[in-house]
This record gives C-alpha cells, sequence and structure tokens, in this order.
C-alpha cells in the first residue's frame, strides 16, 4: 500500500511512517521542513504547506491512503494562522484525495473538541461539541474532524482518531518543557485535588492510527466516525507529571498554586501578550489552568471494539522505555 502520511517529520507521524515501513508499505512525507533521517529509512519526503493547494495535490497523488497527522497547535496565536493549516489545510487534504482517487483518510483529532471548560469523566463518542471553544487550535481542530468525518462517501472512507497527551521517547513538545520548567523551578501542580487524565505511549497512538487504517474501507462500519484512543488507564496529573520526572532523573514537584489564583494569572498574562504583542507563548493562559485543574478522560470501549485497539504498552512500561532513552 502507498501511503502519505502529513506531518510525517512530527513526533506522532514520525512514529507512524516508521511503523508502515516496517511492515512494507510504501511511505511518503509531507512536511514544512526537511527530514534526512526519514528519507534515509526510505520514506519519499516531499516539502510543503497544507496551505498551498497544488502542492498537496502533487503529495496525495498516486496513494491509496493518507494518514493526516499535520496540525498547527497550541494555546496563543492568531486565528488566521490555525485556520490556515488546520482548516485550509484539511479543505486541500480532502479535495485532493477525492480527486486522485485516495480510498482511506485517516486524520488525527483531538479529544479536546468537546472541551467547553468543564471537566470530561469519562465520556465517549456521543459527546458533541460544544458551542466554543476556548482556543483557536480547538476551534479549527474541531472545523477539521467535522469536515472530514462529513466527506466520507462511497468512493472516500475517512475517521477521526482522538489521541490524548502523547509521550515518549522522542517527544519534542511536552517531555522538553515539563523537564525545563521543573529545571527552572517554574513547575506547579494546580490545587490539591486530584484530577484523573488520560494519556497516551507515543507506539500505542500510532499502533491505533494503522489499526483504523487497515479496518477502514468505504460503507465500512468504523467509517465516518470519530474515537477516542488512549491508554484505558486513568491517571492523576500530577502523578504522571512526577513519575515522568522521574523517569528524566528530576525530583517530584513540589509546588502548589491555588487553581483560581492560576486562573487569573492567565488571564492578567493573556491581556500583558496581547496588549504588548509579545512573541510565543504565555506561561500561563486560562484555558491551561483549565486543563491542568480538570478531569480529562474517555471511554475507549469503541476503539477497543471496532478498532480492535488494545495498548500494548502499559504505563509502567512506557516510563521504563523513556528512562533508558534519557540516559
Amino acid at each position: 500500500m502507498k501511503v502519505l502520511v502529513t506531518g510525517g517529520g512530527g513526533f506522532l507521524g514520525n512514529a507512524i511512517a516508521k511503523r508502515l515501513l516496517e511492515r512494507g508499505d510504501n511511505v511518503r512525507s509531507f512536511s514544512r521542513g526537511d527530514y534526512p533521517k526519514l528519507r534515509a529509512l526510505g520514506v519519499d519526503v516531499q516539502r510543503g504547506d497544507l496551505a498551498d493547494k497544488k502542492a498537496v495535490m502533487m503529495a496525495v497523488a498516486g496513494c491509496d491512503a493518507v494518514f493526516h497527522v499535520a496540525a498547527k497547535p497550541g494555546i496563543w496565536g492568531k486565528y488566521s494562522e490555525y485556520h490556515a493549516t488546520n482548516v485550509t489545510g484539511t479543505e486541500n487534504v480532502i479535495e485532493a484525495c477525492l480527486k486522485t482517487g485516495v480510498s482511506k483518510l485517516i486524520y488525527t483529532s483531538s479529544p479536546s473538541v468537546v472541551f467547553g471548560g468543564a471537566g470530561m469523566e469519562g465520556v465517549n463518542e456521543s459527546t458533541p461539541y460544544p458551542k466554543s471553544h476556548p482556543t483557536h487550535y480547538l476551534t479549527t481542530k474541531a472545523k477539521a474532524e467535522s469536515m472530514v468525518l462529513s466527506s466520507n462517501s462511497k468512493n472516500l472512507a475517512t475517521i477521526a482518531l482522538r489521541p490524548h497527551l502523547i509521550w515518549g521517547p522522542g517527544d519534542p513538545n511536552f517531555l522538553p518543557r515539563l523537564i525545563e520548567r521543573r529545571k527552572s523551578g517554574r513547575l506547579a501542580k494546580l490545587g490539591k485535588q486530584h484530577h484523573l487524565v488520560d494519556c497516551i505511549y507515543i507506539d500505542n497512538a500510532a499502533d491505533a492510527h494503522i489499526a483504523a487504517a487497515d479496518r477502514l474501507h468505504p460503507n465500512s462500519p468504523i467509517s465516518g466516525k470519530a474515537y477516542f484512543i488512549s491508554q484505558g488507564d486513568p491517571i492523576d496529573i500530577g502523578d504522571l507529571m512526577d513519575r515522568i520526572l522521574s523517569a528524566a532523573g528530576l525530583d517530584p514537584i513540589d509546588r502548589i498554586v491555588p487553581q483560581k489564583l492560576a486562573y487569573w494569572a492567565g488571564w492578567l498574562l493573556e491581556l500583558i501578550y496581547g496588549t504588548l504583542r509579545l512573541k510565543g507563548e504565555p506561561p500561563m493562559t486560562r484555558f491551561l489552568a483549565k486543563q491542568l485543574s480538570t478531569a480529562h478522560w474517555f471511554d475507549i470501549s469503541a476503539a477497543r471494539k471496532e478498532l480492535g485497539y488494545t495498548p500494548a504498552v502499559s504505563i509502567t512500561e512506557g516510563l521504563k522505555r523513556l528512562s533508558e532513552s534519557l540516559k
């Protein structure tokens, strides 16, 4: 099978591309940057912007399936930038799939597309989108997911996967930030209450995508649907951070900040960054304060039953592998 992975140079995209190569698929990657290590493995690395319709069409041409993993993540920034990548980019991918005869489109979404500000405990795929989202990222990801699922047809089978808090060796985002903030003394737990969250080890996230692709075809029971995927083992967010820090050889978090204080600090920092047009993201926002102080865990029974998904790597085993990778 000839497969395109958008964002193949990213954390999840890279893991999916490697899994596909291991089983003998012909893999092409489409990203803004160049990735010599992927090319050395045998991946056809193509560079371009998702907002460039012509470039996307060229990348999709000749493929049997597309894993649309690339996105602009973040908690801060201009709406136009998120829309260009996450909405326009997805429109271009869908159009290219339809025009070139691709039969499968697997979209990487986020569980937070159904987050409206309150905690989520054991929610399933029947949970609707909220009336509004707290960030541009979530607004545009929800729009993109909706477009992908509504594009499901007799010619193009589509599916959306919602992995939450992907972590593991090679993580370029969550792990480095966590370690840097702990070393600098700027890391704290929000509130004294315990809130369970779902997470997913990188290999499990990649396996779930491939399992979905293998079962996906036009008119299949899973086509046109979204699925939560995770470890299926909710853990207290503070405990998770402490265990990851321990794997990195660092002490656990020893500071606690009241949730309300963090929320209003986020409001003030948003005001300062917005007014002064400071570069980068504020270290705290109202959305981030809510995320870190509310439960986020999901019912993955549909993924287990309909995708045949089983998280092969436990949190304990994942932490062991993470520790070994950091030595």
